[in-house]
């Protein structure tokens, strides 16, 4: 009886992690592939019509016009996406992908640590890959994201990571790219379940917050320049702060925090900076531009904050920004962020409605942020020499109509597109089908 017992709940672990488990990552790629025939947006604005693109040894080795070139197919495996189109794949920053599976469930928490100073957290060794909230992101097309850790003033370090992988160390693209900050708000509203009004009231521990922030950079500056005894982790995880090894991504929406932590960073020294938020950058343009400080913008499907705003304030900023100047990226950050990172095409979609080229609002989750995170020299755009990260669609991929990925390649690797719902959607439809 007891032998029995313990086959039973060997038999129910293994059934657990049979079904908890992500599809198993795919094989490197051995036989080069060659798409021919699918409308190719580039990601940096150029479209290729008909295009030829060979795939060789996870490397994007050829993109062309097919009517232009002769390229002997031979030996390759090849792929007619006439009438498709091709896009790199989609990457989505300030992410909290792989570090929440279920909220309720502590165990499965690792989104944030306590404490207030947290440079040294790392949140890559978090990250999880299993996770099937990730295998959900591939067939929309989002290949990629940048796991953020948040809470405390400064949060952590994030990393970049693919999204088919068997553990951290093989989903790495970038290790430690940067530290979040989250700069202190100068205004708050009201504590409603104290009865305070909901109002904008001045912060008046603003100064004192920025002081302290000041305070804290100044004192990590010291230890880092001198001998480093006692060691001081936190203080030694901001070294890259200073020789430019990393960039300081500011968490601030207000015009006066965008301008304040501008200053701050000049101050200081900090080589990079790139403001996460921006709810108000279209006020401060001109100061962006001149100290070439990029933006990842909010949600787009956001209301507006102030009811002095247009309804449309979300949707049009980026076309704002884009029209000044700035450079720009999308993130997903807020309510249901983990799940809802899938619908970050859709996001740029919008910025095409309100007033950006498809091409340009394509920029936004490709090359652009690419940029902003520096590894546009591995991914982002469809070029000769970078990572095979790419997808085919039937149709625009930024309309969730018509985004219907046929296949996707993580580093030359031909990736599932299941998931966790697809395979719920095919067990259901055969239920009802017998």
């Amino acid at each position: 009886m007891k032998n029995l017992k313990y086959k039973i709940f060997a038999f129910t672990l293994l059934f657990s992690i049979v079904v908890i488990a992500q599809q198993t990552p795919a094989p490197k790629q051995t036989k080069a592939i060659a798409i021919m025939g699918a409308i190719a947006h580039i990601g940096n604005g150029t479209v290729i019509n008909n295009s030829c693109l060979i795939i060789k040894n996870g490397k994007i080795e050829t993109i062309a016009n097919a009517e232009q070139i002769k390229i002997d197919l031979k030996g390759m495996e090849v792929i007619n996406a006439s009438g498709q189109h091709i896009y790199p794949g989609f990457i989505a920053p300030n992410s909290t992908l792989g570090l929440v599976e279920v909220d309720a469930v502590r165990a499965s928490n690792d989104l944030r640590e306590v404490g207030a100073m947290n440079p040294h957290i790392r949140s890559l060794i978090a990250y999880n890959t299993e996770s099937k909230v990730i295998e959900s992101m591939r067939p929309n097309g989002v290949l990629m994201g940048q796991i953020t850790p948040r809470g405390g003033r400064i949060s952590g370090t994030s990393s970049i990571v693919q999204f088919d992988a068997w553990n951290w160390e093989d989903a790495v693209v970038k290790e430690d790219d940067g530290i979040h900050m989250n700069w202190p708000n100068a205004y708050s509203r009201g504590r409603w379940w104290l009865g305070e009004p909901s109002n904008l009231k001045p912060n008046k521990k603003y100064n004192e917050q920025v002081t302290t922030l000041n305070n804290y950079i100044t004192e990590s500056k010291a230890y880092n320049a001198g001998n480093k005894s006692p060691r001081h982790l936190p203080y030694e995880a901001l070294q890259g702060l200073f020789n430019g090894s990393k960039k300081l991504y500011i968490h601030v929406d207000d015009q006066k925090g965008i301008t304040d932590a501008i200053n701050f960073s000049k101050k200081n020294n900090i080589k990079q900076i790139v403001i996460v938020g921006g709810y108000q950058a279209n006020m401060v343009t001109n100061l962006l531009k001149q100290n070439n400080v990029p933006v990842l913008l909010q949600r787009v499907h956001s209301n507006s904050d102030s009811d002095d705003d247009n309804y449309d304030a979300t949707y049009t900023l980026a076309n704002e920004l884009v029209n000044a100047g700035v450079l720009v990226g999308l993130e997903n950050a807020g309510q249901m962020e983990r799940m809802n990172a899938r619908n970050l095409p859709f996001l740029a979609g919008t910025c095409a409605a309100y007033g950006l080229s498809k091409e340009q609002a394509l920029s936004l989750i490709t090359l652009n942020t690419a940029i902003i995170l520096g590894i546009d020299t591995k991914v982002g755009s469809l070029e000769v020499g970078k990572d095979a990260t790419l997808f085919i669609s039937e149709g625009d991929a930024l309309d969730m109509r018509t985004n219907k990925l046929t296949k996707a390649y993580i580093q030359g690797r031909d990736i599932s597109l299941e998931s966790h719902q697809t395979e719920l959607y095919k067990r259901y439809s055969n239920k009802y089908k017998q």
